[in-house]
C-alpha cells in the first residue's frame, strides 16, 4: 500500500473514533477509486459501518468528511453520494507522494517473498516451426516470469521441448521417404522450417491413402487405422523407444536442425529460459510413475495390458497412462516431468502457460497428482489462455495453414516500417538506426496486442491494427516513451538539473499533474495484482492509461514555456519519472522502447 493511502486509512480511522467512538484499524478500511463522473481521488463506502455510528449512511458520510478537510494536509474538499464518501486530495499531499516516488530509485520493484515458482512455457514439438499461437503462449510466459521476478519471487524459466512420440515420427517417415537428404543449408530453410514442411506433407499422403482405402470398401475408421504411412510411422515410434540406432541417428540429426531454427527465433523475439527439459529424457521417468500408482493401486490393467486411472467419482472418466504396446502418451512424460522439476528445484508453485485446449489434460494431471499425495500437487497451476484466431480463421498445422512466427515478424517489421516512414517520425536516423527502430516497433506492436488481451479470452489478431500510432497499441506506448526522452534531452541541453529540485518550493499542481501521479503510484500495487492473477493483460492496460493520461498533461501543459524554474525543474522530474515507469512496465512485457523516434 502506498504512503498516501496510508495516510488517509489512519485519517479516517482517527475520524471514527473521534466522532463515533469506533475503533476500527487502517488495515480493515476500504478505499476505492472515485468514479470518473465524481469529484474525488479516493472514496470510501459508509454503509458497513452505519450499524456502528447509528446514523444513516449520507450523515455518517457528511461527518467523516468534515473531520477529514479539518486537517489540510491531506483532504481539501469532499463530497457525498449516498453511501460514498469522495474526497478530493490536497496538491500538497500529491507533491509528497510524488516526491516519494521521484527519491525511490527502485520504485516497482517489490520486496523478496523467498517463494519460488516455475513457468513454463513455448514447449514446442519438433514437427513443426513456431507459430502465432506459440507466440501468444511465449510472450505470457515471459511476460509473467519478469512480474513475479519483478514482484518478489525466484522464478526459473522453463521450456519442455516435445521431442519425440508419433507426432514427430510423422515427420521423420516423411523425410526418410521423400527428403532426399536434403538439410538446411542445401534447402536454404530453416531447420525447423524445413521438418514442418515434412510433417505438412505426411497430413497430405495420410489424407490421399485414407480416400484410396475408403474408395476400396472400407470405413473411414478403418482406412485411418490400415493407412500404410500411419503404420509405419506408429512402427518408427515403438522403433524408437526400443533404441534402435538408425531410428535414434535420423531423430537427432532432425531434431538439432528444429533446436537450431527454434533458438533463431528465442534470439529474434528476445525471450530467454533458464532450465531446458526434453520429453525424451522425462518419459521413461513417468513410466516408473505408473508402475508406482499401479503397486498403490491408483492406476489399474485393462485385458490389453495398457494403463489406467478412473476419475468417474471426480466427474471425468477413465485416463489412459500407458497404451497396450507399453508406450507412452503425453501424460505419461507430464508426470515424469512435474516430479522432475520438483525434485530438481522444490518449487511452491509450478505454472503451465498451455492452450485451453488442454483443460482437462491438466485437471487430470493435478488430479493424478493428488491421489497419489504427491507433495507438490496443490502448486499445480494451468494458465490456460484462449486461441489467436485470424480474419481468415483458425490454423490448423498438418494443414499448413499456420501464420509463421518468422514470417509474421518480418511482416511486422515491415509494416512498422511503412507506418513510420509515412509519419515522417525517422529524420536524422542511419539506416541501421531505422531497421533497428522498426524491429522494435513491430516486435513491440505484435508483443503488446498479443499481451493485452486478458489470457484466458480467445483473441482476433489485427496485424494493421497492432502498429497504430494512436490508441491501445504498443508504438503509442512507445511513441509517448520517446518523446519524453526527447523532452529530457532538451532539458539537458538547457542545463535544467532535476536533482537540484526543491520540493518545498512547489505549492500547486495542474489537474493533469494530480491524475498522473495518481495513476503512477500505483505501479507497484499493479504489479502485485498482475502476479497475483497471472495476467500481463493488467500491466499492458496500466502503462497504456499512464501513457494516455501523461499525454493529456503534454498537450495541456507547455513545458518548457513556464518562468517558475522550480516548477519547471519539477515537471521534468515528473515526465522522467512517468518515463521511467513506463519503461519498467514495458519492459515487464518483454517490450523495447526507443530513445528517439
Amino acid at each position: 500500500m502506498n504512503s498516501l493511502e496510508l495516510d488517509i486509512k489512519k485519517k479516517i480511522s482517527q475520524g471514527l473514533n473521534t466522532l463515533f467512538n469506533i475503533q476500527l484499524d487502517e488495515d480493515k478500511i476500504s478505499l476505492q477509486p472515485t468514479k470518473p463522473e465524481f469529484k474525488g481521488s479516493f472514496t470510501f463506502v459508509t454503509f458497513s459501518i452505519t450499524k456502528l455510528t447509528n446514523k444513516s449512511p449520507e450523515e455518517t458520510g457528511k461527518l467523516l468528511g468534515e473531520y477529514l478537510v479539518k486537517d489540510p494536509s491531506i483532504c481539501s474538499a469532499y463530497n457525498i453520494v449516498k453511501g460514498f464518501l469522495n474526497l478530493e486530495i490536497t496538491d500538497s499531499a500529491w507533491i509528497k507522494t510524488f516526491q516519494a516516488i521521484y527519491l525511490d530509485k527502485s520504485f516497482g520493484k517489490l520486496t523478496p517473498k523467498n517463494k519460488k515458482i516455475m513457468v513454463e512455457y513455448s514447449s514446442p514439438n519438433t514437427n513443426k516451426p513456431l507459430h502465432l499461437g506459440h507466440l501468444r503462449n511465449i510472450f505470457l510466459g515471459y511476460s509473467l516470469s519478469e512480474i513475479l521476478k519483478t514482484a518478489g519471487y525466484e522464478v526459473i524459466k522453463a521450456n519442455l521441448i516435445n521431442d519425440r512420440g508419433i507426432h514427430i515420427c510423422k515427420s521423420m517417415i516423411a523425410y526418410s521417404q521423400y527428403g532426399n537428404s536434403e538439410t538446411p543449408d542445401t534447402s536454404g530453410l530453416k531447420g525447423d522450417h524445413l521438418i514442418g514442411k515434412y510433417y505438412v506433407m505426411f497430413d497430405k499422403l495420410y489424407k490421399a491413402e485414407i480416400e484410396q482405402l475408403i474408395a476400396a470398401g472400407n470405413t473411414k475408421e478403418e482406412a485411418e487405422k490400415k493407412a500404410p504411412i500411419m503404420l509405419q510411422a506408429q512402427k518408427l515410434l515403438v522403433n524408437w523407444e526400443n533404441g534402435d540406432s538408425e531410428t535414434i541417428d535420423l531423430w537427432k540429426k532432425m531434431n538439432q536442425w528444429v533446436y537450431d531454427g527454434f533458438n533463431s527465433t528465442y534470439q529474434k523475439i528476445g525471450v530467454d529460459f533458464d532450465k531446458f527439459y526434453y520429453e525424451s529424457d522425462t518419459y521413461l521417468l513417468g513410466k516408473n510413475i505408473v508402475n508406482e500408482g499401479l503397486s498403490a493401486d491408483v492406476f489399474f490393467k485393462k485385458e490389453d495390458n495398457s494403463v489406467w486411472i478412473d476419475l468417474s467419482p471426480e466427474g471425468l472418466d477413465q485416463k489412459l497412462l500407458l497404451r497396450s504396446d507399453g508406450t507412452s502418451v503425453y501424460i505419461t512424460q507430464d508426470l515424469g516431468t512435474a516430479e522432475l522439476k520438483y525434485t530438481e528445484f522444490g518449487f511452491e508453485k509450478s505454472v503451465y502457460v498451455v492452450g485451453n485446449e488442454q483443460d482437462y489434460h491438466f485437471k487430470v494431471l493435478k488430479l493424478i497428482l493428488e491421489k497419489m499425495n504427491k507433495p507438490y500437487a496443490s502448486g499445480i497451476y494451468h494458465l490456460s489462455y484462449g486461441m489467436v484466431d485470424l480474419p481468415s480463421g483458425k490454423m490448423k498445422s498438418r494443414e499448413g495453414t499456420v501464420v509463421d512466427a518468422d514470417d509474421l515478424i518480418q511482416e511486422m517489421t515491415e509494416t512498422a516500417a511503412m507506418h513510420t516512414k509515412e509519419l515522417g517520425k525517422i529524420e536524422g536516423f542511419s539506416e541501421t538506426e531505422a531497421q533497428a527502430l522498426y524491429h522494435k516497433l513491430g516486435l513491440g506492436a505484435l508483443k503488446y496486442f498479443l499481451l493485452k488481451v486478458d489470457p484466458k479470452k480467445r483473441m482476433l489478431f489485427n496485424p494493421q491494427e497492432s502498429v497504430e500510432f494512436q490508441g491501445n497499441t504498443g508504438p503509442f506506448i512507445q511513441y509517448t516513451y520517446a518523446r519524453i526522452s526527447s523532452l529530457l534531452r532538451k532539458a539537458k541541453q538547457l542545463n535544467i538539473q532535476s536533482d537540484n529540485l526543491d520540493f518545498n518550493q512547489i505549492t500547486s499542481l495542474e489537474i493533469t499533474e494530480r491524475e498522473t501521479i495518481n495513476l503512477l503510484k500505483d505501479f507497484p500495487a499493479k504489479i502485485e495484482e498482475a502476479a497475483n492473477l497471472f495476467s500481463p493483460s493488467l500491466i499492458a492496460q496500466y502503462v497504456y492509461d499512464l501513457a494516455k493520461q501523461y499525454n493529456r498533461f503534454y498537450n495541456e501543459v507547455s513545458i518548457f514555456n513556464e518562468s517558475n524554474p522550480q516548477l519547471l525543474t519539477f515537471r521534468i522530474a515528473f515526465s522522467d519519472s512517468i518515463a521511467s515507469a513506463i519503461k519498467k512496465s514495458m519492459k515487464l512485457l518483454g517490450i523495447e522502447v526507443p530513445e528517439k523516434m
